[in-house]
């Protein structure tokens, strides 16, 4: 297999034959670069081409400047022929761990693209797909390229391992018991204490065996895949495997008429299934041996927009209360959007929830435009609210405005990047967590100490392990997507709270008996505008944040004036206010 990064500048020199049956371009300093991501097969080379996303390279500083390495220690030149001991500029050599993961990682890419091409049914039109054959009949899991057979046989092995050690325990039942008719009749025996002893015993012969033979050229073919791309395949049943310049014939052909000539030996589903993948498997690996005009190839170009598919997949909601809609009126398209429980309290109402996706190199840094552009969503998103209101006179689902006090609830926006742990590359870490990069949280106000202000627009950075959601959204499991979905989620609310805890502190207010309390929150509006709202089902209750430095004394003279007219007691965002005032 050949190993190609999406984005990376390659010498000309370097990548020529490995680019054959691909277009692409050099620059004027003889570079050149593929703005895909997926797979193709190379009739020069005769070999498995992969290209994978930019996010496995990170920027090291040396003395000349700065460098891109894949797993921060390795040259993309170096690892391009994965099939070769290749030695990096340090002297080090790609662990068999490293080595494993690549293949592994390549096959996981592969698969998102089919279920992004599945989904999209190629409406972005990214997908780029040619295939050598229609093959499959039906079966499952077989697709109509190369590597699709290839797939479809290594999940084979795994999944009938009992049906291959069943058929086994029957070919060999009886082997090496006496034939004792034939005995009696061939030989003359000898007497020894009134009993005859025969020396020479016949036994039962064994009979060829087309689920055997069907067996060993399918475990062949495991081998030879093994082998030459690195794939994962237990063989471990001591048949004896065709090799070598055997099997170089089986592929040339005679496996195929093999195949054809044991056809109607079998007849049940499993036997017929694996049949069928072997005849594939040796009817394709004849077309791109033998004819140069086929090719065989699934790339999606700008890879980002398949992150931000398995990223909205995984997070966002595919309809959104009152109609709000992702395509916004100035033509801005909003990566993620859902609703979910507001950040003050638990039982509090409903919020939409604004998210970008990031597709870059590992640790690169979010740009000032992508965070301009995320403050401008939140705002479209409080405009159309609003417009619900004013325009279709009937009221939002989605409650933002508190007309009484004139706040905003505080609406969550959020960027979503791409990591990759290239000291664990670890599949079955499910965290998402605040970015490690230099800055992991924006904030833009017009007037300070006003939490609650349409103006004050607040933004979080997290990290989520890559290799992660790949793998949950090629599996296509509904199931374990949904629970991921809830789990990230709360995370989500659980991570930008802990954010307001640290800059704000929160309080719960309701007026004392005999208090208008709204006429006292008019005739003090100017002190509390955009420090209260009303987020619970009960109107009477207000939240009050005040914000924790740089205000110490004038948040202090306002708490002591509403304690004149208010109940006023120190509320945790997930705390209930009634338990907190001590209310009924």
């Amino acid at each position: 297999m050949k190993l190609l990064i999406e984005e990376y500048q390659y010498e000309v020199s370097a990548v020529a034959d490995v680019l054959h049956g691909i277009d692409s371009l050099s620059d004027a300093k003889g570079k050149v670069s593929l703005h895909y991501v997926g797979y193709f097969y190379n009739k020069k080379l005769s070999d498995c081409v992969f290209i994978l996303p930019r996010v496995l390279l990170k920027d090291r500083k040396t003395e000349l400047g700065t460098e891109e390495l894949v797993f921060g220690k390795y040259k993309p030149e170096a690892i391009i022929d994965l099939s070769a001991d290749v030695v990096s500029p340090e002297s080090e050599k790609l662990s068999p761990e490293e080595r494993d993961f690549i293949y592994k990682f390549a096959v996981w890419i592969y698969r998102a693209i089919v279920v992004y091409k599945n989904d999209k049914k190629d409406t972005t039109n990214i997908i780029y797909e040619q295939h050598i054959a229609q093959v499959g009949r039906g079966q499952r899991r077989i697709g109509n390229t190369y590597l699709d057979i290839l797939l479809s046989l290594l999940w084979w092995a795994r999944d009938n391992k009992n049906f291959v050690l069943f058929t086994l325990r029957n070919i060999h039942a009886g082997f090496n018991k006496i034939n004792w008719n034939r005995t009696i009749a061939t030989q003359m025996p000898t007497v020894k204490g009134n009993r005859p002893v025969y020396l020479n015993l016949v036994n039962k012969k064994r009979q060829v065996n087309f689920d055997e033979e069907l067996l060993t050229i399918f475990y062949s073919i495991l081998n030879y895949i093994s082998e030459t791309y690195g794939f994962h395949a237990e063989v471990d049943l001591n048949f004896q495997l065709i090799r070598g310049k055997q099997f170089e014939n089986y592929l040339r052909g005679y496996g195929l008429m093999r195949l054809m000539q044991i056809k109607y030996k079998y007849f049940s589903d499993k036997a017929l299934q694996l049949w069928t993948l072997c005849h594939s498997f040796f009817s394709e690996a004849k077309e791109v041996t033998g004819n140069t005009d086929n090719k065989d190839y699934l790339l999606a170009k700008n890879f980002n927009l398949v992150f931000e598919a398995i990223i909205d997949e995984l997070i966002g909601d595919k309809e959104m209360p009152d109609g709000i809609e992702r395509e916004q009126e100035d033509g801005k398209i909003i990566d993620h959007l859902f609703t979910g429980p507001s950040l003050i309290s638990p039982d509090a109402e409903q919020v939409y929830y604004i998210g970008d996706s990031k597709y870059y190199k590992i640790g690169y840094a979010v740009g000032k435009e992508s965070v301009a552009k995320q403050y401008t969503y939140a705002r479209n998103i409080i405009q159309a609210n609003l417009d619900i209101f004013y325009e279709k006179h009937r009221t939002p689902e989605i409650r933002l405005r508190d007309d009484l006090t004139e706040g905003y609830n505080v609406i969550p926006n959020f960027f979503i990047s791409a990591m990759i742990d290239d000291k664990r590359l670890d599949y079955s870490d499910d965290g998402i967590s605040r970015t490690d990069r230099a800055k992991d949280r924006y904030r833009k106000y017009q007037f300070p100490n006003r939490l609650f202000d349409r103006d004050t627009l607040l933004i979080s950075h997290y990290d989520v392990n890559f290799l992660f959601v790949l793998s949950l959204y090629a599996r296509d499991n509904a199931s374990q997507k949904a629970q991921w979905k809830e789990k990230v989620r709360l995370k989500f609310a659980k991570e930008i709270r802990q954010w307001l805890r640290k800059d704000y502190e929160f309080y719960a207010m309701r007026a004392k008996t005999g208090v208008d309390g709204q006429q006292r929150i008019l005739s003090n509006f100017k002190k509390v505008v955009g420090k209260v709202f009303t987020p619970y089902e009960d109107r009477t209750l207000y939240s009050l944040a005040l914000e924790r430095k740089g205000f110490e004394e004038e948040n202090g003279a306002l708490v002591a004036e509403l304690t004149q007219w208010f109940d006023v007691e120190l509320c945790d965002l997930e705390q209930d206010p009634k338990e907190v005032l001590r209310l009924p």
